[in-house]
Order: structure tokens, then sequence, then C-alpha cells
């Protein structure tokens, strides 16, 4: 149903198959919203993503039933200086489910497809939650295409998650798992929990070798552990690492902050 889909109306870039407004082609700024299929042919999805600005590739992954619009504090800054896609993952938003596993490691190889088919040899990947995950997982498994890397509020197991967050999402995927037989529904929010059960399994030996410059940023009173967010930190080689005050979605809730910590990593 998403085929030839243009929310508005675009062009295609010979150059580097990114999509161009006919508003700004003439002057070179890019801006669209739109559905892509992705992989030329191999994906049984088309993503839909918002893109912006020129310059060097910065990928925004979103979190957990979320889409692409928890950076809305984040997409015209970052275009300033960047060509920025906000991505909606698979079976987020408005890109389908598909058929393939619903897993962050199936997510990882949906965003390689994607920058396959955009071109895009290497880019900045900023991800949020389940989205730092699929960049943690990606940067593990395609180290050359990760050009920096930020990781917001990620984990590594579901060790890494306080206990009283875990433990109701615990018990929501059980229900839901035992549900799923008789609802489509139930068998939906079992795969969204079950992202944060049974994903992603990184060990600390695969974030040694992470190649990217990286910056692993949290809240203060995240629902991720202190100590877990330091572990990420001190296992990837070089990494930065920062707490901002607030909790989860400091993003969203202190744009300002978030924003100014990240362009001074990316620029620095």
């Amino acid at each position: 149903m998403f085929a030839g889909f243009r929310e508005h109306e675009v062009w295609r870039n010979p150059e580097n198959h990114s999509h161009i407004t006919k508003a700004h082609a003439e002057h070179g700024f890019v801006s669209g919203k739109v559905w892509a299929p992705t992989g030329q042919g191999n994906m049984d999805i088309q993503h839909y993503y918002e893109e912006k600005g020129q310059g060097e590739p910065l990928i925004l992954l979103h979190g957990n039933g979320e889409n692409c619009g928890y950076f809305k504090g984040q997409i015209n800054v970052f275009a300033k200086r960047y060509h920025v896609y906000a991505l909606d993952t698979r079976g987020h938003g408005r890109t389908p489910r598909g058929d393939r596993p619903f897993t962050i490691r199936q997510f990882a190889d949906d965003l390689r497809d994607f920058m396959d088919d955009h071109r895009i040899k290497g880019a900045h990947l900023l991800g949020f939650s389940d989205g730092g995950n699929i960049a943690l997982v990606f940067a593990v498994k395609y180290p050359d295409r990760v050009n920096r890397l930020i990781l917001n509020g990620a984990n590594l197991d579901a060790g890494g998650v306080k206990t009283f967050t875990q433990i109701p999402i615990e018990i929501g995927y059980r229900i839901a798992k035992l549900s799923a037989k008789w609802s489509d529904s139930a068998k939906r929010n079992a795969e969204m929990l079950g992202l944060m059960v049974n994903s992603p399994n990184v060990t600390t030996d695969d974030l040694a070798g992470i190649k990217a410059k990286t910056l692993v940023i949290a809240g203060t009173n995240d629902m991720i552990r202190e100590e877990h967010t330091k572990l990420i930190a001190e296992s990837i080689p070089g990494a930065e690492l920062i707490f901002l005050e607030g909790d989860h979605f400091i993003a969203g809730k202190q744009p300002e902050e978030f924003n100014r910590a990240v362009l001074e990593f990316l620029q620095g």
C-alpha cells in the first residue's frame, strides 16, 4: 500500500539517491518525508523516513514503540550541519512489519540495506534506547560503515535495565505471549515487549571491536542502570561518557542540552 507514495513532491538526486523536495532542489537543500523501497528488491518492507539537510550523513534511530517523530527537537538543529535521515524502524510508525524476524539484529540489517539503497557508504549513527541497541549491533557487525556513534540510553541486555522498570515489561511480555495465539494485537505487543526482554545480548568483547569514535550518553535518573551505562563506555575503545540531568528521555525533554552535547562530540 506504500509503494510509490510521496508525502511531498520529491526528486531523486542521481548522484547520491537522496530525495530532494521540488521547493528546495534549486538551492541544493534536502528536505522531505517519504516512503522508499530499501535494499533494491532485497527487502520485504519499505521504510518511512524523514530527510533534511546537507553534509555528512547522520542517521537517527528511535526507541521501542516510537517513530522518527521522537527526534522533532533534533532534526532541524542537526540538519543545519548534517544530512539527516530519521527512520521509522520495521514495524514502528509508518514502516510496515514485513515478514522477517522482529529482532534488533534484523533491524540492524535493515539499516544496512537502507544505507546500501541510498549509497551511504558510512554515516554517523545516533540511537535512542532500542535505537541505541540497533546502532550498537550495527557498529559491532559493520564497523567500517560507522563514522561516529552516539548511544543514548542503550543496554547490552535486559539486566542493564533497572528492576522496577524491567519487571512489568517481563510480566507484560509473558501475558502477551500467552494470548498471541488468539489475538493479533497481543502478538504485536509480545513482539514489541520481546525486544526489551530478549535483545540485544551484546557482550563486552563485542564492544571491543567497535572502531567508531563513540559517545555514550544517558540521564542521571535513567531507566538504564548507571553502572551498566558506564560498562558500555568503558568497553568501547576511547568512548566518551556523559550524564545529563534528567531521565531516559533527555533528548525529548532537554533537547538544547542534548543537542549541544551531540554536536560538540560530532564536531570535536
